[in-house]
């Protein structure tokens, strides 16, 4: 017997919930969109500080120094440098990712024999689910985050992030110019997303149980509240999981980064000259920081906007329990 059968007389419905229509998932990947384009473009300060110090470590040493420097050399403006091809890039990447992700979820629930088969595979459904959906929504990112780096690294470069990129792929060509960065981006936001989503949700897991609830008995407030602090502890653990890849990515988009070789060569002699400890540590207190609200941000903007419209995302629970 299906697993659709035995959870609801109603197709596309799952443990309760649902139905999961494209009009369900259309309103997910818009709260994703939305979210992610707020909390990334709001923390563009962060970042801007994050990758000078990722970039340039020695004349770079601490977070507020870096921004007292960054602010004296070029003013507030320079501190939003970047911000709206993170804003449109963010966009688009949230879309896939969490409108992605829901399909996902709740594509490989639906696929699994028993509602309790999928609840007790809840944790790598979520895994999964969160990698496919962010290798897809990377192809779209990719071009944005590097007119981002460039732009933040040489600000004279050209004006503009059309300017940018016209001239990345003036000089370089589309695949070297705007996707030279793709293998260290899926390297540092495959790992980063997986944790982001497995993370959350098991935080929010356990704060519930603690609480002795769920969300459905929850009041809106309340939900809310709880997707910020989970998402505050997924980011932490996400940043950490992911720094050495963002450090790669921040460097090989530097002009010149790594010498002339294959991207592979490229990486591995940034890697050699970076060296381990420093590609894990250096910049990963703004990375925490940055991380951290971005991903309690995103979580909750998600929620709220998805509430809104009369929706929720799908959350796995204990068949046996209700």
């Amino acid at each position: 017997m299906s697993l659709s059968a035995t959870s609801s007389s109603k197709p596309g419905m799952i443990m309760g919930q649902g139905p999961f229509d494209s009009s369900h998932y259309l309103k997910a990947a818009f709260g994703g969109a939305v979210c992610c384009s707020l909390t990334h473009g709001a923390t563009t300060p962060i970042d801007v500080v994050k990758t000078r110090m990722q970039l340039d470590p020695k004349r770079y040493t601490s977070f507020m120094g870096t921004f007292n420097s960054v602010r004296n050399a070029g003013g507030m403006a320079a501190l939003t440098t970047g911000a709206m091809a993170t804003f449109q890039g963010y966009f688009v990447q949230g879309f896939f990712k969490f409108g992605g992700v829901e399909v996902m979820k709740t594509k490989l629930a639906q696929s699994c024999s028993t509602e309790e088969d999928a609840y007790k595979n809840r944790d790598v459904i979520t895994l999964g689910g969160s990698a496919a959906a962010e290798f897809v929504a990377d192809i779209f990112l990719c071009p944005y985050e590097a007119c981002r780096i460039r732009s933040v690294s040489d600000p004279t470069y050209a004006d503009g992030m059309l300017n940018v990129g016209r001239k990345l792929v003036a000089e370089n060509g589309v695949v070297a110019g705007l996707y030279s960065g793709f293998a260290p981006m899926l390297f540092k936001q495959i790992p980063y997303t997986m944790a982001k989503f497995a993370v959350q949700q098991k935080a929010a897991e356990k704060i519930y149980d603690g609480l002795g609830t769920d969300p459905s008995k929850c009041s809106s407030g309340k939900n809310i509240s709880i997707s910020l602090l989970s998402g505050v502890i997924a980011g932490v653990a996400a940043a950490t999981i992911s720094q050495p890849a963002d450090g790669l990515l921040s460097k090989v988009n530097k002009k010149g980064a790594g010498g002339d070789g294959s991207m592979v060569s490229r990486l591995a002699n940034i890697a050699s000259e970076t060296g381990i400890v420093k590609l894990c540590t250096e910049g990963l207190f703004a990375r925490w920081l940055h991380v951290g609200l971005i991903t309690a941000g995103q979580f909750a903007v998600v929620d709220m906007c998805m509430m809104a419209v009369g929706a929720s995302r799908f959350h796995f629970h204990d068949p046996s329990k209700h």
